[in-house]
């Protein structure tokens, strides 16, 4: 009996630069046939230009997806998965921010955020399994607004503890959980164990 082969791993940064110390950077670099989202050169607050470098990687992949997207990607992806209905085996989803609340000084304003399409951040129940992974001090939301959003997305929630943004600057390079949460999501749900 022929196995399937695994489901491509696409990377959704979020709306900062590109840096090679980041998790999603590194993972990228490390899993075989993973695609990342590339980061754009205009418009890089609008996010139908995010929604539109996402389809974009995804009309590339043949098979189904795994995504793997982190802060504002995260928000990239719930907005992408109210309009699209591609096979999509499921996301993780790690420390998204909280755009209905004003951000620290440095990011975006709510007026900005509203006038590029992000708020209001969705709420409907995600049409694919997902991990919400959650920091317990993270600056850029608070655990209990991200617990909420897990919920109403359909997610499972994970306590990372205190991780900050799960960034380079909270001391994250690599995130040793993620390549287990990821096969978790790819494995499909009549062939447990499958390893990549």
């Amino acid at each position: 009996m022929k196995t399937a082969a695994p489901p491509t791993v696409v990377i959704v940064p979020g709306l900062r630069d590109h840096l090679p110390e980041h998790w999603q950077t590194r993972l990228g670099d490390q899993l075989p046939g993973a695609r990342t989202v590339p980061p754009l050169e205009t418009d890089r607050l609008s996010r139908d230009a995010q929604i539109a470098a996402l389809d974009q990687v995804l009309s590339e992949v043949t098979g189904p997806a795994v995504l793997v997207a982190h802060s504002a990607g995260v928000l990239t992806t719930v907005h992408w998965a109210q309009r699209q209905h591609r096979m999509i085996q499921g996301a993780l989803l790690a420390t998204p921010p909280d755009f209905d609340t004003p951000l620290p000084a440095g990011y975006p304003t709510p007026e900005e955020l509203r006038r590029n399409g992000w708020t209001p951040v969705p709420r409907a129940p995600l049409p694919f399994p997902s991990i919400v992974a959650a920091s317990t001090n993270d600056p850029l939301a608070g655990f209990p607004r991200v617990a909420a959003l897990a919920r109403d997305w359909g997610s499972r929630l994970i306590d990372l503890g205190p991780v900050g943004h799960l960034n380079p600057a909270a001391g994250y390079g690599d995130w040793p959980q993620a390549p287990d949460l990821i096969r978790e999501l790819g494995r499909p749900a009549t062939v447990a164990g499958r390893g990549w």
